[in-house]
């Protein structure tokens, strides 16, 4: 469906589009605020195309602002990018905007290109086309087959609690791999009593277990890859593990330089103080935003840099001698540690490549 109100070009455009999962609506709004006219295609390589060369009939498009760039709308985006249009990641509007104009397909569209003709919305989506992407796709199957084996392990362990009291008091007390090795080698025979149904749960659950153990530590092998090629020096860092890495490039993306400083890093992994200043008062408080993935992974570093890297453990020294909490110094230590990942992800040799 098509709504034009002007075919003739105007000067200058920006488009703003609504993504969904099966159909995308585009609006079209001229520099003095001004909408030109709607359009709602298929959430396809054929629409997408039609999406590319229709706004060029109301004059020169300066950009697009596009809602989901993360999920429905990351398609669209990949597409818009290769064609050489300038693309604008917009955030969907707040409830209290919604409540005064209403919701639709076009009303949100137009709230994108508004957002990005006032400058609210300025963020660079991700390319999502390089290595990091795999990174990306690997670490959720990866995350979920962790998920997935701890589950398995505590569904067995309340099992046997229930589980007949000859099995119960073979099973109880032994350590994690000898009750797997021993839960997966039962043998339960023909199910026809209690025992030999709690067998088969048992040796299932067990069973379970091994395979996933299995795929996560082949998802490690490759994720341990995929980040060793991508940042060498960021794995090679202290106290920063294979999963730290994978974190970290999975927030920034295949396009570093969309995060333009490491002050606009901190604030993304939510490690930025925040003013709170009234009056006479000048203080800040903490950062509840940013990515919260990414903000643990920062947590679990500097904790054990507080334990075992000397130039930390005398920072930590010298702060307490100052007065100051243990969570204000990890809140500094994390802080530093933002500015030292943003370097050597912003120096990594291998960033044109991945952009």
């Amino acid at each position: 469906m098509t709504t034009i109100l002007q075919a003739e070009p105007i000067g200058k455009v920006v488009v703003g589009v609504d993504t969904h999962k099966y159909v995308h609506t585009a609006v079209v709004v001229d520099v003095v605020g001004g909408t030109r006219g709607s359009l709602s295609v298929a959430a396809d390589r054929g629409g997408y195309e039609q999406l590319t060369q229709w706004p060029a009939r109301f004059g020169q498009v300066l950009g697009f602002g596009v809602e989901g760039t993360g999920s429905y709308g990351a398609g669209l985006a990949s597409h818009l990018r290769r064609h050489g249009h300038k693309v604008i990641e917009v955030n969907r509007p707040d409830r209290r905007v919604r409540r005064q104009r209403g919701k639709s397909d076009p009303i949100d569209a137009e709230n994108a290109a508004r957002a990005v003709l006032a400058g609210t919305a300025t963020a660079t989506p991700k390319s999502a086309e390089g290595t990091v992407e795999m990174i990306r796709h690997t670490k959720i199957a990866r995350d979920t087959a962790v998920k997935s084996r701890t589950q398995a392990m505590v569904t067995l362990k309340a099992l046997i609690v229930t589980v007949p009291d000859e099995l119960r008091e073979q099973l109880q007390g032994l350590p994690k791999m000898t009750l797997i090795d021993r839960c997966a080698g039962l043998r339960p025979g023909t199910v026809t009593s209690v025992l030999a149904s709690a067998k088969r749960s048992l040796r299932s659950l067990a069973r379970r277990w091994l395979v996933l153990n299995e795929e996560i530590k082949d998802h490690d092998r490759l994720l341990g890859e995929l980040t060793r090629q991508q940042a060498p020096e960021l794995v090679e860092a202290f106290g920063i593990g294979a999963d730290t890495p994978a974190e970290v490039l999975v927030v920034v993306g295949d396009n570093p330089e969309r995060i333009r400083s490491q002050a606009a890093f901190a604030k993304l992994a939510g490690v930025c103080p925040v003013p709170a200043s009234s009056g006479r008062t000048d203080r800040h408080r903490l950062n509840r935003g940013g990515h919260r993935q990414l903000n643990s992974a920062l947590y679990r570093v500097v904790i054990v840099r507080m334990r075992f890297h000397q130039p930390t453990i005398d920072y930590v020294a010298r702060r307490t001698s100052e007065g100051k909490t243990k969570k204000e110094i990890i809140r500094c230590l994390k802080r530093y540690l933002a500015r030292e990942i943003y370097q050597m992800v912003q120096a990594n040799p291998n960033r044109a490549q991945a952009t």
